[in-house]
C-alpha cells in the first residue's frame, strides 16, 4: 500500500495566526499517527510563517512513523536537517519566499549541487527525494545525482483531473516507470485530493508516497481528522 504521509503546515499557520498554541501542532502530529497515517510532513520556511525550526526540534523525538522534511537545500536548511536526522529531506527549488512549491527541479542544470547535497544525506543515513516535474528525461537526470527517489509535482495532474483523468495521469504513469527503471521510489505530492487520489495511486505502477497538506486539512474542517485520514488511507488501498 502506498503511504500516507500528512503535512501539517497548514496547522501551524493557523496557530501562528494567534500568537498562541492553539492549535497544538505537537498533538496533531500524533492523532495523525494515531489515527493511521504513515507519516509527517513539515516545510519550515525561512520566514517561519508555519512551522518554525523550533517545531521540527519539538517533532523529532516524538514522530513514530516517518519524518519528511521539505525544503530548499540552503545552508540553515542543511544545518537544521542535518542535527534532526528526519528518515527523508525531500529537496525543493522554491525561493525563500515562494507562497508554495510551483516547480520540480532541473536535475541536470544542478546536477553537481543536487548530487552534493544527496551525498551528505546519504553520510547522515537520511532518505533523498528530489523533486521533479513528470518528465522522463529530468527524472533520469535525478538518479545520476544518486538521490534515492523524487516526488513528482502532481499540480498538472489535479488540474487536468475533471477534464481528462486518462490524459492527465499519461505524464506520471510513464515517470513513474522511468524512476522505477532507474532504481529510484516514487514519491507524490501537490494538490492531491479526496476527488483525484484513488485514480492517482491505482494508475501509478510503482507509488511509494504520497504528501498531502492543504486539502487534507481542508476536508478535516468538515469531516474532522480522524475520518479524513481515513478516508484518504482507503484511497491508497
Amino acid at each position: 500500500m502506498t503511504s500516507l504521509s500528512v503535512n501539517i503546515n497548514k496547522i501551524a499557520t493557523l496557530r501562528n495566526a494567534r500568537g498562541e498554541n492553539n492549535p497544538n501542532l505537537l498533538k496533531v502530529a500524533a492523532d495523525c499517527e494515531r489515527f493511521g497515517a504513515n507519516g509527517i510532513t513539515v516545510h519550515p520556511r525561512p520566514d517561519e510563517r508555519h512551522i518554525r525550526r523550533s517545531d521540527v526540534y519539538s517533532l523529532r523525538p516524538l514522530v513514530a512513523t516517518e519524518f519528511n522534511i521539505e525544503g530548499y537545500p540552503s545552508d540553515d536548511f542543511m544545518e537544521l536537517v542535518l542535527r534532526v536526522r528526519p528518515e527523508q529531506v525531500t529537496l525543493v527549488p522554491d525561493a525563500p519566499n515562494a507562497l508554495t512549491s510551483s516547480a520540480g527541479w532541473d536535475a541536470a542544470a544542478n546536477h553537481d549541487f543536487l548530487s552534493s547535497i544527496v551525498e551528505r544525506l546519504k553520510e547522515a543515513g537520511i532518505r533523498s527525494s528530489i523533486f521533479v516535474d513528470p518528465d522522463a528525461e529530468i527524472i533520469a537526470a535525478a538518479a545520476r545525482t544518486g538521490t534515492d527517489r523524487v516526488e513528482l509535482y502532481t499540480k498538472a495532474y489535479a488540474d487536468n483531473y475533471a477534464a481528462d483523468r486518462e490524459a492527465a495521469v499519461a505524464a506520471y504513469v510513464e515517470a513513474s516507470k522511468a524512476a522505477h527503471s532507474h532504481g529510484l521510489g516514487v514519491n507524490a505530492g501537490h494538490d492531491l485530493s479526496l476527488e483525484n487520489l484513488q485514480y492517482f495511486c491505482q494508475s501509478l505502477p510503482y507509488l511509494n508516497e504520497v504528501s498531502i497538506g492543504h486539502a487534507l486539512i481542508c476536508d478535516a474542517l468538515y469531516l474532522g481528522l480522524e475520518e479524513t485520514i481515513h478516508r484518504y488511507l482507503a484511497c491508497l488501498r
